[in-house]
């Protein structure tokens, strides 16, 4: 299945020893993401209309262009050793996000290379007490090292909103950075898949009042914010404890229009709060691919693309090189 993978290795920037450098995932997810899933063309050139009168609509809009490579899900069982088998061969550290027995399960299997992470799962419910304690737990005793993925935008919630606040709140008290979903989501179809999402609560200044009340919290912007690109940067700009990952926006959108807003953020002086990232799920071959976007980046040099791949990262968690 991997053969099928477009191969990174000799791309792969590396230090004199020939040894590929390191690279940090700040955007996995823990599961079993087993077979059932569909083959899937990165970067696919278009996203299709649809229309509810042809019957069932299919919940991704991706066009069904033929394409190499196309990556496939693993098979039942095999995606865990085939992702630890890729993050050792390309020499990845990954940050998990998901339900804390789940990323446990990835941490027992491989625990120099998962950093844990988990979150809040919904501000609209009425057990926030509960929740709040178990992330309390999860941060001073288990280890834990992230709060996220938040998913406010497929609530339709602003990542300012009050109701959100006592999470934000506990993760400032004990310096624990978050990672907020903001912009790309829903593959061209969340009016059909996800009907709750609100495209407007991706916009990034709509964390201008939640960072005003906490100046100290450390937030990576997922999926950069795209598609605003303007609105991104002037947040950057405003707020130097913010972060982006390029996770997701890497592989499914158009690959020029991937290069470009990469390029944006660079050339508008952020190279420096760039982060790598890949949305990992499904498709075990979604690393080497996405790596490969950023090593083949010709506007990017060879400084700017370690940062992206490795020390923009390092800074943000704080991890000793």
């Amino acid at each position: 299945m991997l053969g099928n993978v477009f191969m990174v290795g000799s791309a792969m920037a590396q230090n004199a020893a020939g040894d590929p450098g390191p690279v940090i995932d700040v955007h996995m997810h823990a599961g079993e993401f087993a077979s059932g899933g569909m083959p899937m063309c990165p970067n696919a050139d278009r996203f299709l209309a649809s229309d509810p009168a042809d019957g069932p609509e299919a919940p991704f809009g991706w066009s069904k262009e033929d394409c190499t490579p196309r990556l496939y899900p693993a098979a039942k069982g095999q995606y865990m050793p085939e992702v630890l088998a890729e993050m050792k061969r390309l020499n990845v550290t990954g940050v998990f996000f998901g339900d804390p027995a789940e990323v446990k399960k990835w941490q027992a299997a491989a625990p120099e290379r998962v950093i844990p992470g988990t979150a809040f799962k919904s501000v609209t419910t009425p057990d926030q007490a509960d929740q709040l304690k178990r992330l309390e737990v999860a941060f001073t005793k288990d280890g834990f090292k992230a709060m996220g993925e938040i998913g406010l935008q497929y609530e339709g919630i602003s990542p300012s909103d009050m109701r959100a606040e006592p999470y934000f709140a506990l993760a400032e008290k004990l310096d624990i950075p978050v990672a907020i979903h903001m912009g790309t989501g829903g593959s061209g179809r969340s009016n059909v898949s996800r009907p709750t999402f609100r495209g407007s609560m991706g916009n990034p200044l709509l964390l201008e009042e939640l960072l005003a009340r906490h100046p100290k919290l450390r937030v990576q912007v997922m999926h950069a914010g795209y598609p605003m690109a303007e609105n991104m940067l002037t947040l950057l700009q405003a707020n130097s404890h913010v972060y982006v990952d390029i996770a997701g926006l890497i592989w499914s959108y158009p690959r020029k229009e991937v290069n470009r807003y990469i390029q944006r953020l660079v050339e508008g002086g952020f190279g420096d709060r760039v982060m790598y990232g890949t949305d990992q799920l499904l498709w075990p071959g979604l690393m080497a691919y996405s790596i490969g976007i950023i090593q083949n980046a010709d506007y990017l040099t060879p400084e700017q693309k370690r940062d992206i791949l490795y020390n923009n990262a390092a800074r943000f968690l704080r991890i000793k090189k």
